[in-house]
């Protein structure tokens, strides 16, 4: 249980980067992680805003919601809200790329068709440019090989208090999967639990 209340910013869901006005390219991500966190954050007490991209999930009761497309979206959402907060869960599954252009008409069928992308922006860097003190950052790291090595870069790189590192045995809902807590210290908390086991292990680690 929190020592006190809290102002919890929360990411989910999937990102959509635009090739034409009707294609995209996006991740299967459900959402379902960011959606868990923030319905736990708000049943123990916090006040919480949630930055969501295209889910099937309905809102949650009390969460401010924020809807968002695109990474760069995401991005604006996250830098206008983080100022005000505690603590960012950064669970939503970003694109890192997106097409070069968005084409303003649809692009018609062709044999062959090259599609040239461009890095989004690291939202997660950015932010970490504007955290005090008082505040902490959570990221999560989704990797098929490498899990700790990857991880811990990325907590180094991108200065997050907790990195939660898992694989994509950890789609879905009810299955039990390694779960890696890497923090800022070095210390490291491994875990083979549900997705929906999660949420009290993240606001125990983080107060």
């Amino acid at each position: 249980m929190a020592r006190k209340k809290m102002k919890i910013l929360v990411s989910a869901g999937p990102t959509r980067e635009y090739i034409d006005p009707i294609r995209f390219i996006s991740n299967p991500s459900s959402g379902k992680m960011g959606y868990l966190i923030a319905e736990y954050a708000k049943k123990i007490g916090h006040d919480v805003i949630l930055v969501s991209g295209p889910t099937h999930l309905k809102p949650l009761e009390g969460v401010k919601l924020l809807k968002v497309e695109t990474a760069k979206q995401m991005q604006n959402e996250i830098l206008k809200n983080f100022p005000k907060v505690d603590i960012l869960i950064m669970a939503a599954a970003v694109s890192d790329w997106k097409p070069y252009r968005k084409f303003k008409t649809k692009i018609k069928r062709k044999k062959q068709w090259l599609l040239k992308l461009v890095p989004n922006p690291d939202i997660l860097k950015s932010v970490s440019k504007i955290k005090k003190e008082n505040q902490k950052i959570v990221g999560f790291a989704l990797e098929t090989d490498n899990i700790l090595k990857n991880a811990k870069k990325k907590l180094k790189e991108k200065k997050l208090d907790l990195i939660i590192g898992n694989t994509p045995n950890f789609f879905g809902e009810g299955k039990k999967s390694d779960v890696f807590f890497i923090f800022n210290d070095g210390k490291v908390l491994k875990f083979k639990i549900k997705k929906e086991e999660l949420p009290p292990k993240i606001f125990e680690a983080i107060f």
